[in-house]
């Protein structure tokens, strides 16, 4: 059965464009994993700890036979290969790889809540969301997310760090 799911991604250390694009090759390069589609990059003020530089932050569509559980374990693994450090909450990484979405489905398990438990409150996260889906849906609400996101004080703080030139998984890496 093929899997359909929507990741976050993120990065404030460093060179943030490579590490996102070396998370998103090393997603793909996952045999149960295909990179669908991409975002723009844009560029976010940190939220929580905030003494911490800017983000760069997009939102990956990734078909899969993978489950939730074995999709964040993939995840987590390339977290810890380009180098995350946990020490800080919230605090700065090379790269951060959210599960926001996966089918339509309610989980909450130890380890996993999909959808993404904070994901209504982040202009961050909708952004780049409704740019790939603009007429996506939550299986835990019935108001659309462009009501969601006009709500929401910070989305005047997601700014187009890089737009996406064309169709394609890597179009948005392209010069």
């Amino acid at each position: 059965m093929e899997n359909y799911s929507y990741l976050s991604i993120g990065s404030n250390i460093g060179d943030r464009s490579t590490y996102i694009k070396e998370a998103i090759l090393l997603l793909h390069e996952i045999k149960e994993v295909n990179v669908v589609q991409t975002s723009s990059l844009y560029e976010t003020a940190p939220i929580g700890y905030l003494d911490q530089p800017q983000f760069l932050n997009a939102v990956i569509l990734v078909s899969t036979g993978l489950s939730a559980e074995g999709l964040l374990s993939v995840c987590q693994e390339i977290e810890q290969r380009l180098g995350r450090k946990r020490d800080i909450h919230w605090g700065p990484r090379t790269i951060d790889l959210d599960i926001l979405l996966y089918n339509h489905e309610n989980i909450e398990t130890e380890r996993l809540s999909v959808p993404h438990p904070r994901m209504m409150e982040r202009a961050f996260v909708l952004v780049p969301l409704l740019e790939i889906n603009p007429t996506i849906m939550l299986p835990t609400t019935d108001t659309p997310l462009n009501d969601i996101l006009e709500k929401l004080e910070d989305k005047e703080g997601v700014q187009l760090w890089k737009q996406k030139s064309g169709e394609g998984a890597y179009a948005l890496f392209e010069s």
